[in-house]
């Protein structure tokens, strides 16, 4: 019988220790609890994210081995450059924020539902009006063709998720969003559990126990708290320097 520790509802920064997530289904660690924006950024700087489904209580997890992605290695291999001649694609931080995230929430293809459930779709905004919840946009024209957000804790950023309305970007908005974070002192996103998608662009899966080190070292670390709409992450265009 799988036994799971209930959060307290109103002790916010209390969680059990990671490294007692379950293996089968892997990582998952308590339940209950909310989804306030206290709780969500004590979660993150223990290594620990929310993820359920419409009906189920509020699930958080911590799997082993964790799946990251190292800013300073992201490159536009040599398909994606072919994808990209000839189109005009500009990339924006923090100026759709809600654009990206209900996209992101939008039904795909053969899959039945979203794990963005509105509960949770408006706890990240209240997170990224409060600036530590932040997107990379791409457009073309006027048109968001792809995009990506996670939430910073100090100098680690947790991407959540991406979506693409045209093929190839949500591949922009991740390599375009590591670049920026490489420029701003940010070594890794946590992207959580491996997929072909993020593992095809460089992500690697490391030891939960030395991803919980990590993100001590990083969460300690002073952040950049508000909005990122600024900074202006390098344009990504199919040339030999990249």
């Amino acid at each position: 019988m799988m036994r799971l520790p209930l959060l307290d509802p109103v002790a916010w920064d209390r969680f059990p220790d990671p490294c007692q997530a379950l293996a089968e289904p892997n990582g998952l660690l308590a339940f209950g609890g909310d989804l306030s924006p206290q709780r969500l950024l004590a979660a993150y700087a223990l290594g620990i994210f929310p993820w359920f489904s419409e009906g189920e209580p509020i699930l958080w997890w911590s799997p082993d081995p964790r799946c990251v992605f190292l800013t300073g290695t992201a490159r536009i291999n040599r398909s994606l450059r072919r994808q990209l001649a000839g189109r005009h694609w500009r990339l924006t931080v923090d100026h759709a924020f809600d654009q990206v995230i209900r996209a992101c929430a939008a039904p795909r293809v053969n899959d039945s539902g979203t794990w963005l459930v509105p509960a949770m779709i408006d706890a990240y905004v209240q997170l990224h009006r409060q600036g530590h919840a932040h997107s990379v946009e791409v457009w073309d024209g006027e048109r968001l063709v792809g995009g990506i957000y996670g939430v910073a804790v100090g100098r680690l950023f947790c991407g959540e998720s991406m979506f693409s309305a045209e093929s190839g970007g949500s591949k922009i908005a991740l390599i375009a969003l590591a670049r920026l974070l490489h420029d701003m002192d940010f070594p890794l996103i946590d992207t959580q559990v491996s997929n072909a998608h993020t593992l095809s662009l460089g992500a690697i899966e490391i030891p939960r126990a030395q991803f919980l080190q990590q993100v001590v070292q990083l969460g300690q670390r002073s952040g950049l708290v508000g909005s990122w709409a600024a900074f202006t992450p390098r344009l990504i265009q199919p040339c030999a320097s990249d």
